[in-house]
């Protein structure tokens, strides 16, 4: 792979963002539990994500399609930062929802900018190295940015943590401005966005995708698995702190330490793309991702747990890299930011329904069959996509490139 200054800007920038959200979300997370003490309300955490980008998912295509990339993710940061540094100031439960509304709904803009930026600045043969290359960098936030955010809050508190990661969109919205411009020619694109235009771009999406059954097929199955291990994330924490008992220090230890897996798998789905097969780094990823999933919610020590945590983190990037890879391939770049909004919005109410449907059944029975069974669901899942990979050509021809 040619390395190229581009390259350097999309990974340094995108890796300290990632970095900070990390030690974001360990404060996010114990601010909302030590309100309210209550699964539910976490679990509704995780729930204001999906609901902010199903409510964006009706016009964030509309406009990525149609204005500068480079500029929606230097204003998605700024914003987002500004919004953050208000955040520590608000003394309600319902007032730091609505502000982590807001960041959902900048957030939203910048994963379909991002792959547009990625798809046209990276060369198509670089496209499976630099990806692998970015879960490390991304495996490292992982380990490092909870890890750091406990320590933070342990010697502060959970404003500080906050702060920082205010600072580190700064830093990536400067990262952004580096990059070069580029410009997408579109018939209507100074037009003023409408519903009329909104309903004409879910139609062409769906024409687009319709003509490519295989891959429309591969999406559904794949994202109906990631949306059930994202549900599932939701009581991560109160798993680990509810059932194994772990304090604030320690919880933000361990997701730390499994992040050394992710590393690992980084490198690992690095050094194999020339070797191993789409179909093996998607399906078999994913499957023993799910594997990793079920034994950690199911395992009866927390030994046994960090081990699974961290192995999961390994499987998963090789998944990750894979599906990143595929996506740049199979979606055509003048319709990418729709496409990912109507993909975005099918994950978004699944994720809502399922994060709903586990903390409810982690409040009724108990947290260890709810989360177990339905890691068990997301296998089963995975081992279909698996199959289906192997039984269709889509995408799993030829060795990586």
């Amino acid at each position: 792979m040619r390395l190229k200054k581009e390259y350097f800007i999309l990974w340094i920038g995108q890796g300290v963002s990632r970095l900070g959200s990390w030690i974001y979300l360990i404060a996010l997370n114990l601010t909302v539990w030590h309100l309210t003490e209550s699964p539910a309300m976490v679990a509704m955490l995780y729930m204001i994500g999906p609901i902010a980008r199903t409510f964006s998912s009706f016009f964030v295509g509309s406009i990525v399609d149609r204005t500068n990339k480079r500029t929606i993710l230097i204003l998605s940061d700024v914003f987002r930062a500004v919004i953050v540094c208000l955040m520590p100031f608000a003394s309600s439960v319902w007032l730091i929802f609505g502000f982590v509304f807001l960041t959902n709904i900048a957030a939203s803009f910048t994963q379909p900018s991002s792959m547009f930026m990625i798809t046209k600045l990276v060369a198509e043969n670089d496209r499976q190295r630099f990806n692998a290359i970015n879960s490390i960098l991304s495996s490292g936030s992982f380990m490092i940015g909870p890890a750091l955010g406990g320590v933070i809050i342990a010697m502060s508190n959970t404003s500080v943590a906050m702060w920082i990661n205010s600072g580190a969109l700064l830093f990536s919205a400067f990262m952004m401005s580096l990059l070069p411009t580029i410009t997408q020619q579109l018939n209507d694109q100074r037009k003023m966005i409408t519903p009329a235009m909104i309903r004409q771009d879910f139609q062409i999406v769906w024409r687009t995708m319709r003509k490519q059954r295989e891959i429309l097929t591969f999406f559904i199955l794949y994202s109906s698995v990631l949306m059930i291990a994202h549900a599932l994330d939701s009581q991560e924490m109160s798993f680990l702190k509810d059932f194994h008992e772990v304090s604030d220090a320690s919880y933000g230890v361990i997701v730390g330490v499994t992040g050394i897996g992710a590393i690992v798998g980084g490198v690992l789905a690095a050094s194999f793309v020339h070797k191993l097969s789409l179909r093996a780094y998607i399906g078999a990823g994913l499957s023993l991702t799910l594997v990793c999933y079920t034994i950690f919610y199911a395992s009866p020590s927390l030994p046994l747990a960090i081990v699974a945590f961290i192995l999961l983190g390994l499987f998963m990037s090789f998944s990750n890299t894979g599906y990143t890879t595929v996506y740049q391939k199979s979606v055509p770049p003048e319709i990418m930011g729709r496409f990912t909004s109507s993909l975005g919005l099918f994950e978004s109410i699944l994720q809502i329904s399922l994060t709903l449907v586990i903390g409810l059944c982690a409040q009724w029975f108990t947290i260890q069959l709810a989360t177990t069974l339905f890691a068990l669901l997301a296998l089963c899942l995975a081992v279909v996509l698996y199959r289906y990979l192997a039984q269709n050509k889509i995408i799993t021809e030829g060795r990586g490139s």
